[in-house]
């Protein structure tokens, strides 16, 4: 468990998480491009959070970044497919 703690920032993904959600459902742009939207954006997150905390930036702060926007993707399509199901599943009237 401390391995995921020392890589993954449960701000950065919430961050990335909205960002990911307001890109889908209100732009037109393609949604392709979200993954390595919010792994950017996690990536920048990250180094700010080392910058106003008075960290260096190290390869962990970056990995993190990285790690913790892309994860906010997964994390989508694991809630997405898991209301899919749930929906399957009620019964119909």
């Amino acid at each position: 468990m401390e391995i995921i703690n020392q890589y993954i920032s449960v701000v950065i993904v919430a961050i990335c998480v909205v960002v990911g959600y307001v890109w889908k459902t209100c732009t037109p742009l393609a949604n392709n491009y979200i993954p390595a939207v919010v792994t950017v954006l996690g990536l920048a997150l990250a180094v700010i959070n080392a910058l106003t905390t008075k960290q260096p930036i190290t390869l962990e702060i970056i990995a993190m970044g990285l790690v913790s926007g892309l994860a906010s993707t997964g994390l989508h399509q694991f809630v997405t497919r898991v209301f899919e199901k749930m929906e399957q599943l009620e019964p119909k009237e």
